[in-house]
């Protein structure tokens, strides 16, 4: 029971750090480029009426004038608030402490600036399965639930599949939504499943890599050991190029590296404006 105890405690601990740092990062680096590079990106559609001298003509619904053969025009508002997702993929290469922490940190970044900006955040981790969905909501409490599950959550799967994630994503939430697709992207034949998405979600793809493993031969299997735990897992190393992980050819595609500076990169991307 004591160790029990001792466990929740390093837990609190380990949670009451990410949110200092997250907070702190949220409310002085992202909020402003996150709210300029991400709100306001449409119009959400309210109603149709009948159409009134003055109004836009490219506001006309056609269909239902022809169906009504009487003119009527849709009605737009501007986006309240943003859906904010994180897909996160916490496969067994992804449960290694330096790839744990700044992924954590990165999730709590991003909840937070969310949280912020008045927007609505989940979460869905995944690896060869669905592991957990956590709903859309607001608040801080929420946000550091966030942080508290993927920090506890034990997978059930140990490989990814990316393919799976995106695909579930789009049957189960049909508005539109920012995705943060957060992975190493160890995976194969996703860019349809992420093409087909895309279309009706943003989605900025966020790949979590360690520079120590990327010169390794293709096709070399290689044991990784997590020096804390004790943990190991055997990879094979079959991608050519596994460093840019095709980021050419994925729109909104970032590299965060383990042991540098993503908060950087992150702004970099931010301060390009507009994601679309």
């Amino acid at each position: 029971m004591e160790d029990k105890i001792e466990s929740k405690k390093e837990l609190l601990k380990r949670i009451k750090t990410i949110e200092i740092k997250a907070t702190i990062l949220s409310d002085n680096i992202f909020a402003g480029q996150y709210h300029s590079c991400l709100k306001g990106n449409g119009m959400e559609f309210a109603d149709i009426r009948r159409y009134t001298p003055g109004d836009d003509v490219k506001k006309i619904d056609w269909k239902v004038t022809a169906r009504q053969r009487k003119a009527y025009v849709k009605e737009f508002v501007e986006e309240r608030e943003l859906s904010v997702f994180l897909l996160v993929d916490i496969s067994a290469s992804n449960r290694f402490k330096d790839k744990l922490d700044l992924i954590t940190e990165l999730v709590g970044s991003l909840a937070f600036s969310a949280n912020k900006n008045g927007d609505r955040v989940g979460a869905m981790f995944f690896s060869n399965e669905i592991e957990k969905v956590i709903p859309l909501k607001k608040g801080k409490k929420h946000t550091l639930s966030i942080i508290e599950n993927l920090l506890t959550i034990n997978p059930k799967g140990d490989k990814t599949d990316i393919s799976g994630a995106l695909r579930y994503f789009g049957k189960v939430f049909k508005r539109r939504a920012i995705i943060f697709l957060i992975s190493d992207f160890l995976d194969e034949n996703y860019e349809k499943e992420l093409k087909i998405l895309s279309q009706r979600h943003e989605i900025i793809s966020i790949r979590i890599a360690d520079r120590k493993y990327e010169s390794l031969p293709l096709g070399a299997i290689f044991t990784l050991e997590d020096s804390e735990t004790g943990e190991q897992i055997v990879i094979e190393n079959y991608k050519e190029n596994s460093s840019d992980f095709n980021i050419n050819k994925i729109t909104n595609g970032i590299n965060l590296y383990v042991g540098e500076d993503y908060v950087k990169e992150m702004s970099k991307f931010f301060n390009r404006g507009r994601v679309r």
